[in-house]
């Protein structure tokens, strides 16, 4: 069978390593554009910030490498224009010599990934413009920084790699802004969350400039400043991280089905509406694993799956995709954030019921060395329990917790479910009632009456702005508010009566929930609790 794959840095190479274990006689040929096959390009900021010492390191196979390691054919250089899918045939350009090339297949496999958005501004085109796709945009952007005068940097787009940059920029000692044209910043979270993050950020020295929209590159030759409509600033440099577009423009007039956004449209086999074609890795719409409905998830974790899947179904395995849940983990200056599945504006949009509480957890036992919180937002179905998605920030593992979210989530478990869950324990490394488990059990006392709660959100939106707020801290730390000792309230409360509407804050939120458990026993029914206290909320508690 001759299989022939376009596209060779991670869907493409796995699949193709595969179909030669499954069937040595394979005949398997990658047609790459670039240079370089098989390259680690989530490493890529590390590589400019230095943690990654030798770009040799982000270069997980040459082709040379591959073909000995494989037996795979790999012809780099090579840009595939079109596709005659009655002849089985693609045609291809040599882009050293622009010799033109037909090649056949029996079966074809479209991994082309995506490129870099590349926004047609003026000074696009100045020394000292960089994106952040490949290894040599890395090495450029690195050999820039160590050679020119480089004081003051413009990250432009708020995703994942424009903040991984901005964190790395920051050990060559330059001053770091980060401009998007969004309301907020990190895609796929909830607005308290990524605020909270922008922030967090903003007094880790990274300030961060939402709504903000990039009309201009200034500068003669190389970058003065960058103009937007807000204002114009200094910099020295820009990196534009606005995002990926799939490289499917080859496939114009091939009628292959494509999305509107011109992913490749593929079902749970991962094949287009041509059956000896499959689509795979950034170039390809999967489903939401959730409400398997189309959705483009472009990262390397779930390229991979998908190309080992493929491989399974060319040689013969009758097996399925059931899809992506939108997982993903980033590190930030002394911050780790991570989600999968829904957030509660999703949820809502999608037709559930949704509920979700904010918890602030010890993430190992609070008396071992190097203890922290874990913020945990957890999403549910109100009627069913069942979990929805999960966001999660902290400084310690909190991969680790949306990752048995996203076995969770994939099981179909319900908050009950994971209640009880047999979680591993000790100090070094959780605590007694897991994370996890604990964010289920707040949640379910949340659905069941149990807890009454105010959330962020509808606290900044002034849901609560009747209410008196009572600091019911370990000791006073709120100014303005009148203080409560959880320990000494063994009745009615003189100043409050019964029908009081109070505001419950604390550090974390433990000790404001058993002030309100306490106060209902004695008559109050009018109390709330704002949900993750003063650690999640100081920006709004304390000016």
């Amino acid at each position: 069978m001759k299989i022939l794959i376009i596209g060779g840095v991670a869907a493409g190479t796995k699949a193709a390593a595969k179909l030669k274990r499954e069937n040595r006689d394979s005949d398997i040929t990658i047609l790459t554009k670039g240079k370089e096959i098989s390259y680690a390009g989530c490493g890529l900021p590390y590589y400019v910030g230095k943690l990654i010492e030798q770009k040799e390191q982000l270069i997980v196979n040459t082709p040379k490498q591959f073909s000995a390691l494989t037996g795979v054919e790999v012809l780099t250089e090579t840009e595939v224009t079109s596709i005659d899918r009655e002849k089985k045939e693609v045609y291809a350009t040599e882009l050293s010599t622009g010799k033109q090339n037909n090649y056949h297949y029996d079966k074809l496999i479209l991994a082309s990934g995506a490129s870099s958005v590349r926004p047609k501004i003026e000074g696009s085109d100045l020394q000292g413009v960089f994106y952040m796709r490949t290894p040599e945009d890395a090495v450029s952007l690195r050999s820039y920084l160590e050679t020119e005068t480089v004081k003051r940097v413009a990250v432009v787009g708020g995703g994942f790699i424009g903040l991984e940059i901005a964190e790395n920029l920051l050990n060559f000692g330059v001053k770091v802004s980060v401009i998007d044209m969004l309301p907020h910043i990190l895609p796929g979270y909830d607005t308290e969350i990524s605020d909270y993050i922008m922030d967090h950020l903003s007094e880790n020295g990274i300030p961060v400039f939402t709504e903000t929209k990039l009309e201009a590159i200034l500068g003669s030759t190389r970058v003065e400043k960058v103009q937007t409509n807000h204002r114009t600033m200094k910099a020295d440099a820009v990196i534009l991280a606005l995002g990926v577009r799939p490289n499917t423009a080859y496939l114009d007039g091939s009628g292959i089905e494509l999305m509107p956004n011109k992913t490749v449209k593929v079902n749970r086999q991962l094949q287009t509406n041509d059956p000896d074609i499959y689509a795979l890795g950034d170039c390809a719409c999967v489903t939401n694993r959730i409400t398997q409905e189309p959705f483009w998830s472009p990262m390397g974790s779930s390229a991979n799956i998908e190309g080992r899947l493929a491989a399974l179904q060319i040689s013969g395995e009758s097996v399925e995709y059931p899809g992506v849940l939108g997982t993903s983990v980033v590190k930030l200056p002394d911050l780790n954030a991570g989600r999968t599945g829904m957030t509660e504006a999703d949820a809502e949009k999608a037709g559930y019921d949704a509920v979700s509480v904010i918890a602030v957890l010890d993430d190992k036992a609070h008396y071992f060395p190097g203890s922290g919180n874990f913020i945990i937002k957890m999403i549910a179905d109100r009627k069913t329990n069942q979990l929805l998605g999960i966001q999660v920030l902290g400084k310690g593992a909190v991969d680790k917790v949306v990752d048995i979210a996203v076995t969770a989530i994939s099981l179909g478990a319900s908050l009950e479910q994971l209640q009880s869950m047999d979680f591993s324990y000790a100090p070094p490394f959780s605590t007694a009632i897991h994370p996890i488990a604990h964010a289920a059990n707040i949640l379910r006392n949340k659905i069941d009456g149990t807890l009454e709660t105010v959330s962020p959100k509808e606290f900044v939106e002034h849901q609560a702005d009747d209410y008196q707020m009572i600091d019911a801290s370990a000791s006073p730390a709120i100014p303005d508010a009148d203080y409560v000792d959880l320990t000494k309230v063994n009745g009615v409360l003189p100043q409050y009566p019964l029908d009081s509407k109070l505001l419950l804050v604390c550090a974390k939120g433990k000790r404001a929930y058993l002030l309100q458990n306490r106060l209902k026993y004695y008559g109050y029914q009018n109390t709330r609790v704002l949900e993750g206290g003063l650690t999640f909320n100081k920006q709004y508690l304390i000016k």
